[in-house]
Order: structure tokens, then C-alpha cells, then sequence
């Protein structure tokens, strides 16, 4: 079954939800890179938050990439979303693994990510993207996540992300929501929300246990009345191409080119996201320079 995202709002407008069921997106994302049980809960994390994210871009072209630059055994995390919702991403060190914490031996995510920054950049199709930064306060990624919509975009939030992993290291359930208080909440509305959010349980419990969508959301908003405004099925997609990969290749310049083309013989490129490999020969490497030189 393809994931999906909902879009929806509590009917007296104060509250506007995004939620994702994501276990196909991640995986796919560790069958890609061949995650543990470790990086495919980090990283599976920050595919759902930038997918989500994504999703509530107006700009059909538009983008956003969630990445984490941290000092822990994973080392950076990228995710990359459409205005749709389709997601791609990577981690520096996909073997990084660790013990599962022993106080409720769940994996040790915190653990793995460390102490560094949390950076949303925004491509909205002008001059130059929008970039916002804030430092990680947890290293559980929803909470950084949180902490992130409200100081940097000033967006009182509640973020839930969880990957669910099987002994074989398969993703056995993944999802999340992010919940938004709307301009002109009355303050019993946030008392109220603040109560359940309290209460709620963890996505992937529920998940795990065949909940929809709707349902998580009636269960964790006890009390509100909540209207689905739209649905969009979403997954993990790469935008790469040969024609992008050349685009690359011109980049570099026809005198570094040059010197792959006579050492090497040759230029393959990997793509990060998928990786795809990309092959091109001397005889190709020299119509690209050629290309550069008459430009």
C-alpha cells in the first residue's frame, strides 16, 4: 500500500494537522542505502519531517531540504522534499550502529545524531533559498523539529515521528504528524491541545496496530472535531538523470574535466540519493568540453 499524507484542520479553525503514514518511503530509503536498524530510524525520521514539511509548500516547484550536521557516529542527514510531498535523502555513515538504550531499549537515536545544528533551507523559486538554523536540542529529531518552527518561524508545533524496526532490519511501520496552532487560538484550545499531546502515544504504537490515519488523529486530538481537507499519496522519489549528471559535469570546468578525461579515461558519478551510477567516456567527457569552451 502506497503511503500517504492527510492534510487537515479542527473545525472551529485553531489547529491545522499534517500527518504521514511512511513505511514504504523508509523502506525504501534502507533497502537504497542498506540502513540499520539505527540510520534507518534517523534517517527514516527526518524523510517523514521533510516530507511532511514539503507537503505545505505552496509553490509547485517549490522544495525544502531538512539537514542535521551533528559530531555523532551517523554524521550529517539530508532530506529532500517536493511541494508534493516525495521525498529523497541520505546520512553520511549509513552502517552507524549503536546499543539500544538500555533504560527503555529503544534505539538510541539521540545517541547517534550528537550535538550539532538543525537547518531547513526553503527553494521557493527566488533569487537565492531560504535558509533557517537552529541549534538540535535532543537529537530525537521531532523535537528539534519543534523546537526549530518555533524560534525560527515563530509556529507554536507538536512534531511526532517514529520508525518502527524489524529483527531482520526491515521498516516495519513509519509516519508522523506535525500539528500547528492557527492565528487567533484561544488560550483554553492550547490548554486543551497541550492535554492531549500529554496523553498521545507514540505514532508507530499506533501504526503498528493498523490505525489510519484519521484514526491517530481523532485519538491523539480527544475532544476536537477535525475536518480531512486533502490526501496525497507520496514516497520516496529521486529526481536524478543522466542529462542532471552532465548539468554536473559542466560545473567542474573544462580544464579539470580535462584532466579526468586524459588520467582517468573516464567520470563516474554516484548519486547520493538513489545511488544510481553514472558512466561517462572520454570520447563523452570531450563533448561536454567542447560544449563549455563554445559557450
Amino acid at each position: 500500500m502506497a503511503d500517504r499524507i492527510i492534510r487537515a484542520v479542527t473545525c472551529d479553525g485553531a489547529i491545522k494537522i499534517l500527518a504521514m503514514t511512511a513505511r514504504e518511503t523508509v523502506e525504501e530509503a534502507r533497502r537504497i542505502h542498506d540502513l540499520t536498524p539505527l540510520t534507518s530510524a534517523a534517517l527514516g525520521r527526518t524523510l517523514v519531517a521533510a516530507s511532511l514539511l514539503g507537503n505545505d509548500l505552496k509553490g509547485e516547484n517549490d522544495t525544502i531540504t531538512v539537514r542535521i550536521d551533528s559530531d555523532g557516529p551517523i554524521g550529517s542527514i539530508v532530506a529532500v522534499s517536493d511541494s508534493l510531498g516525495y521525498v529523497r535523502g541520505y546520512c553520511k555513515n549509513p552502517q552507524a550502529d549503536l546499543p539500544v538504550r538500555e533504560s527503555d531499549r529503544k534505539i538510541n537515536v539521540s545517541g547517534g545524531v550528537g550535538n550539532g545544528t538543525l537547518s531547513i533551507i526553503k527553494d521557493l523559486g527566488m533569487k537565492e533559498p531560504y535558509i533557517g538554523q537552529t541549534q538540535l536540542v535532543s537529537g530525537e529529531i521531532a523535537e528539534d523539529i519543534t523546537a526549530y518552527l518555533a524560534t525560527s518561524e515563530q509556529i507554536p508545533s507538536v512534531c511526532a515521528l517514529g520508525v518502527l524496526v524489524e529483527r531482520d532490519w526491515s521498516i516495519r511501520a513509519a509516519g508522523g504528524y506535525i500539528i500547528q496552532l492557527l492565528p487567533g487560538v484561544y488560550d483554553d484550545e492550547i490548554d486543551r491541545l497541550e492535554e492531549c499531546i500529554k496523553k498521545a502515544r507514540a505514532v508507530t504504537e499506533c501504526l503498528d496496530e493498523g490505525m489510519s490515519l484519521e484514526k491517530i488523529l481523532e485519538t491523539t486530538l480527544t475532544g476536537f472535531e477535525i475536518e480531512v481537507l486533502d490526501e496525497y499519496e507520496v514516497g520516496y522519489k529521486c529526481t536524478c538523470s543522466r542529462e542532471r549528471t552532465r548539468g554536473v559535469l559542466m560545473s567542474i570546468g573544462a580544464e579539470e574535466l580535462r584532466i579526468i578525461a586524459e588520467e582517468d579515461g573516464q567520470a563516474e558519478v554516484n548519486c547520493q540519493f538513489c545511488d544510481n551510477k553514472y558512466l561517462f567516456g572520454k570520447e563523452e567527457l570531450y563533448e561536454i568540453i567542447n560544449e563549455i569552451e563554445e559557450k
